[in-house]
């Protein structure tokens, strides 16, 4: 039930014009859509070129990024409901060049759904590079989204690497026991829909079992499309502190399409949010999945985040006294959201064309709105609990992870507890005997100590990353 009041919404309007500025958006497009497929509310900023005229509309194509695991995951459960597979299969089943080596025991589909496969976050491989590394030209074979030899070299890549880490050195513990956001995971679950689904590549099972059934038409993993249809946002980045804009769909694109692939618009996402919202069924009452494994989507499996948890492919959590699901998504150029609470009977849809933009919160503001609440809340207040010297002590040192993050925990002068993140001093509470807060101007990161007896403080809990502990030392 809508009860977005005049207030709120302009309120939540304010709220999503103060976070364009501060961060330099381009362009963003909202969307709040209720359970039949109304439009509820919807409105557009700024522009899809900078320097140019060119407004942004329901039928502008934005990346999606890793808005694409929850299609994956979407698709697993299609395959499971048809038999192909089951979630708990061990992964080397249906991909051998995964062989599970050193791990003490198997890692299953249902463990990479969500992210709990026990790998730290490692450097992507690419597509661009597989595909210079294998000397093909897209202008000759055609768009790499759909090409079997990049996707054939990339799960060996892939593979090998997982399979290269050990307890020792690489593995954050065993199958199961930690949630660590995994790239390559859903990199591996889009191999097993490209050899396991009855289509060509993971690309052509999305176009025919997801996006036509759902009316989706200018929805696609392509990377040469977007950037030649006359309606697709530049891609936005600040390098150097000065905004770039491109239209190069393979920046920073992961070689298997599972984990980020997907581009879409607002109008299309509509009619996929309305799925979620009526449990599995299209806007023309045909059925994309069975309301039980819709459920299973959405089932808690993992904590995630500091209040959080994470099912396959989406994440939960509390927002006021609604339950949400939801899944964001980063690139160089994209920053998009997707949420919908079954208690409101709505769903908000985040769009924006410029790297590292909160979309998440926005959509927290808006769905807030509709739900009667004021968009704008109060900072939590945490008591602080400072840590005991020996744990300063233990913890410190520098966290790196492969994917660029650099944290580094050290005893200030005065003995509390001090944090760089790449060399920038950042403003951190200890809110328990082993977590704290790191303040950022719009939310705040949770990090809490990972150990055991057997390695003491190896890695840090860091938002939805666990970041190991590097070799350097404080």
């Amino acid at each position: 039930m809508n009860r977005m009041n005049t207030a709120n919404r302009l309120l939540a309007e304010q709220f999503a014009e103060r976070v364009i500025k501060d961060y330099g958006a381009c362009a963003m497009a909202v969307a709040v859509v209720n359970k039949k497929g109304e439009t509820e509310y919807e409105r557009f900023w700024g522009t899809r070129e900078l320097g140019k005229d060119l407004e942004v509309n329901g039928d502008t194509i934005f990346g999606l990024a890793s808005v694409t695991k929850s299609f994956t995951a979407l698709a697993i459960m299609q395959l499971e409901e048809k038999g192909v597979l089951h979630v708990e299969d061990p992964i080397s089943q249906y991909i051998p060049e995964f062989t599970n080596k050193n791990q003490v025991r198997p890692v299953t589909i249902a463990h990479l759904l969500s992210h709990s496969g026990g790998f730290f976050p490692l450097p992507r491989i690419l597509v661009g590079n597989v595909a210079r590394e294998l000397g093909l030209d897209e202008s000759k074979v055609g768009d790499f989204a759909y090409n079997d030899a990049i996707a054939q070299e990339g799960v060996r890549q892939v593979a090998q690497r997982l399979d290269a880490q050990t307890m020792e050195k690489g593995l954050n513990g065993c199958p199961g026991e930690y949630l660590s956001y995994c790239n390559d995971g859903f990199g591996l679950l889009s191999d097993i829909i490209r050899r396991h689904g009855g289509e060509a590549s993971y690309a052509d099972y999305m176009v025919k079992h997801i996006l036509k059934p759902l009316g989706m038409e200018r929805s696609f993993c392509d990377f040469v499309r977007p950037a030649q249809d006359d309606n697709a946002a530049v891609l936005y980045k600040k390098v150097n502190g000065q905004m770039q804009g491109h239209r190069d769909y393979h920046d920073n694109a992961f070689v298997l399409n599972g984990g980020g692939a997907m581009k879409s618009t607002l109008n299309d996402l509509k009619h996929y949010l309305y799925m979620y919202l009526n449990e599995g069924l299209a806007p023309d009452g045909s059925r994309i999945l069975s309301q039980y494994r819709v459920r299973e989507m959405c089932k808690p499996r993992q904590p995630y985040g500091a209040f959080g948890s994470y099912g396959y492919g989406l994440s939960m959590k509390q927002l006021d006294n609604l339950k949400v699901t939801e899944h964001g998504g980063s690139l160089p150029g994209v920053s998009s959201n997707i949420a919908w609470s079954w208690e409101a009977e709505a769903a908000v849809i985040v769009l924006c064309n410029t790297s590292g933009v909160p979309s998440g919160l926005v959509s927290d503001a808006f769905l807030r709105a509709y739900n009667g609440k004021s968009p704008i809340v109060t900072r939590d207040v945490f008591q602080e609990t400072p840590w005991e010297d020996e744990t300063i002590r233990r913890a410190a040192g520098y966290y790196e992870s492969g994917e660029g993050t650099k944290l580094e925990l050290y005893r200030k002068e005065d003995g509390t507890l001090g944090c760089r993140e790449d060399g920038e001093e950042k403003a951190i509470i200890p809110v328990s005997p082993v977590s704290a807060i790191i303040r950022n101007p719009y939310s705040d990161l949770f990090l809490r100590l990972v150990q055991n007896e057997e390695r003491g403080i190896y890695a840090i809990s860091c938002g939805s990353r666990l970041i190991p502990r590097g070799e350097k030392t404080c």
